[in-house]
């Protein structure tokens, strides 16, 4: 059986497929599929964008597919940048220019006030429509400046305090032990078994 992450981000990919590995399935992304395949992330939580990855992209593919969103909320920002993380200094620019935006933001506040979370919502759908869709946290604070090389994103400036680290400078090992994607990858991984299941027997 295959399944289809409805992303072309191929360290996302990459991450998805180590927290469910031991999965008998094959798992592929959008980059893989040969229509062209163009989602609107107009949602207003990563929970619908999530599901309109889900949903759209297995209508066209008709295999079990995967959708994920995923974003960072700052307490002292009102939850910025939120939905808008991966484009939150512009539709284009780059992860380097998004962590500088935010520290900007930020350049006033102390620790103490730097509090955030990780948000990651994954959807599963097939041909048929939405077959569930959870959700996942990891809390931290936002660094001074960027630390490490791991990871993506805003990784290098979200710092675990328990291992006063960031998750640029963790190992994925214990990221992928912790992180937002991992939590809400756990229960999707119940709902994907379920489904495994259930085709078999049909």
């Amino acid at each position: 059986m295959e399944l289809v992450v409805a992303t072309k981000n191929k360290k996302k990919l990459e991450e998805i497929k180590v927290i469910l590995s031991g999965l008998k399935l094959k798992i592929g992304s959008l980059a893989d599929c040969k229509k062209n395949i163009r989602i609107v992330e107009n949602g207003k939580t990563f929970r619908e964008n999530a599901a309109k990855k889900a949903v759209k992209a297995a209508a066209v593919t008709g295999k079990l597919t995967l959708g994920e969103d995923s974003g960072l909320c700052v307490n002292a920002l009102s939850g910025v940048p939120g939905i808008y993380s991966s484009r939150f200094s512009g539709k284009n620019k780059s992860d380097a220019q998004n962590n500088l935006k935010l520290l900007k933001l930020l350049k006033d506040f102390p620790l103490g006030k730097r509090k955030a979370h990780y948000v990651c919502a994954v959807a599963l759908a097939d041909k048929s429509g939405l077959l569930g869709v959870v959700e996942g946290k990891c809390f931290g604070r936002i660094d001074f400046s960027t630390k490490g090389s791991n990871g993506f994103g805003y990784d290098p400036l979200f710092l675990i305090p328990k291992y006063n680290k960031t998750f640029g400078q963790l190992s994925e090992k214990i990221k992928h032990k912790m992180s937002h994607r991992y939590h809400a990858l756990k229960k999707a991984r119940k709902l994907i078994e379920k489904y495994i299941v259930k085709q078999v027997a049909s």
